[in-house]
C-alpha cells in the first residue's frame, strides 16, 4: 500500500522535472515563482513572466500533461485487457483499436488535413474497429474468450490492410510523409486545448478501470467461480473492454501509435505489487504516466531534432521486457 501511496508523489516530481527540461533549461525555482506570480502571490517582470509562461504554459506542459494522460491509458489498458483475457501477452491492441485508429487518422489525413479532425476521425475509426472484431466474436453465438481474440485478430488486420491502400493512394510528397510521421507517435503537436478535451473521458476511463479490480479479480478465477461469488463475468468482461478501448482509442488519436506501453508497464508493476488487479490498475496507471514522461524527456533532449517518442518507447520497451520476462510467471502466480 506504501508504494501505491508512493507512485502520486513521483509522479508530480517527474512533471516538475520534466519541465526543467529543454533548450531553455529552467530550475525548480523558476516553475515556484511562475505559478506564485500566476496566482498573484508573488510578483514578477511581465518579459520574464511572458517568457516563462511561453515556455511553460504553451510549450513544456501540454505534451508533458499528454503524455502522463497516454502513458496512463495505455498501461491501465493493457493491465486490463491482460487481466480479461488472462494472458500475459495481450497488449491494447489486442481488438484492433490500434489498427482502426490508424486507418482512420491516415484517412484523416489523407481526407481533411485539419488536425482536430484527423484526431476524431483516429478516435471514432478506433471504436469502430473493436465493434467489428466484437461483431465477427459474436457471430455465432456467445462469444468465448478465443473468439474475442480471433475476432479482433481479424478486425486488426482488416484495417492494417486498409491503411495500406490509404498509404498507397496518399501524396507521397506530403501526405505519406505525414501519415508515417503519426505512426511513428509523436506528443509535439499537443495543446492545452486537446489536454483539456482529452482528460476528462480518459480520467473517468480510468477511474471505471480501477473500480472493475475486484471483479476482475474474481474473474481470473473462471466465469463459474466469478459468477459463484456474485460477479456477472459477462458485464463486467465487456464493461472493461468497453472502458480500456475508450481509453486507448482517445491516446492513440492524441499521440500516435505508441507500443509496449500496454505490455510493459503492468508486468513491471505486477512484479512490484503482485497480481491483485484492485492495486495493479491504478498502480498501472500512474506508472505508465511516469514512463512516458520520462520517454518524452529523452525524446526531446538526447538530440538536436526530437526523435519520435514511438520509437523511443520501442527501443526501451524491448530490453525492459526481456529483463522482466524470467521473472513475469512469478508475477502471475
Amino acid at each position: 500500500m506504501l508504494r501505491l501511496v508512493f507512485l502520486p508523489l513521483l509522479l508530480i516530481g517527474a512533471i516538475l522535472f520534466a519541465i526543467t527540461i529543454g533548450r531553455y533549461p529552467l530550475s525548480i525555482g523558476d516553475i515556484v515563482s511562475f505559478f506564485q506570480a500566476m496566482v498573484g502571490l508573488k510578483p514578477m517582470a511581465l518579459d520574464r513572466y511572458q517568457l516563462l509562461h511561453n515556455i511553460i504554459v504553451e510549450i513544456r506542459l501540454p505534451r508533458i500533461l499528454g503524455a502522463g494522460l497516454v502513458g496512463a491509458a495505455l498501461a491501465s489498458s493493457g493491465a486490463a485487457f491482460q487481466a480479461v483475457f488472462r494472458n500475459p501477452l495481450v497488449s491494447p491492441g489486442i481488438l484492433g483499436v490500434l489498427g482502426g485508429a490508424s486507418f482512420g487518422a491516415a484517412l484523416g489525413i489523407l481526407l481533411f488535413g485539419n488536425w482536430a479532425l484527423i484526431q476524431l476521425s483516429a478516435f471514432a475509426m478506433g471504436l469502430v474497429a473493436v465493434g467489428v472484431g466484437l461483431l465477427i466474436a459474436n457471430m455465432f453465438g456467445q462469444a468465448s474468450m478465443i473468439m474475442l481474440v480471433l475476432g479482433g485478430m481479424i478486425s486488426a488486420a482488416l484495417f492494417t490492410s486498409a491503411l495500406s491502400i490509404v498509404k498507397y493512394t496518399a501524396d507521397p510528397y506530403e501526405q505519406l510523409p505525414a501519415i508515417v510521421y503519426w505512426l511513428m507517435g509523436s506528443l509535439g503537436g499537443l495543446d492545452m486545448t486537446q489536454i483539456r478535451w482529452a482528460a476528462i473521458p480518459i480520467a473517468g476511463g480510468l477511474v471505471v478501470l480501477a473500480l472493475f479490480g475486484r471483479a476482475l479479480d474474481a474473474l481470473s478465477m473462471g466465469d463459474d467461480e466469478a459468477r459463484a461469488l456474485g460477479v456477472p463475468a459477462q458485464q463486467v468482461r465487456y464493461g472493461v473492454i468497453g472502458a480500456a478501448t475508450l481509453v486507448s482509442a482517445l491516446s492513440v488519436s492524441l499521440a500516435g501509435m505508441i507500443g509496449w506501453v500496454g505490455l510493459v508497464v503492468p508486468h513491471v508493476v505486477r512484479l512490484a505489487l503482485g497480481p491483485g488487479n484492485a492495486r495493479l490498475l491504478p498502480a498501472s496507471a500512474f506508472s505508465g504516466a511516469i514512463f512516458l514522461i520520462a520517454a518524452d524527456c529523452v525524446s526531446r533532449s538526447i538530440t538536436r531534432s526530437e526523435i519520435p517518442i514511438g520509437i523511443l518507447t520501442e527501443l526501451l520497451g524491448i530490453p525492459a521486457f526481456i529483463i522482466v520476462l524470467r521473472r513475469a510467471r512469478q508475477g502471475w502466480t
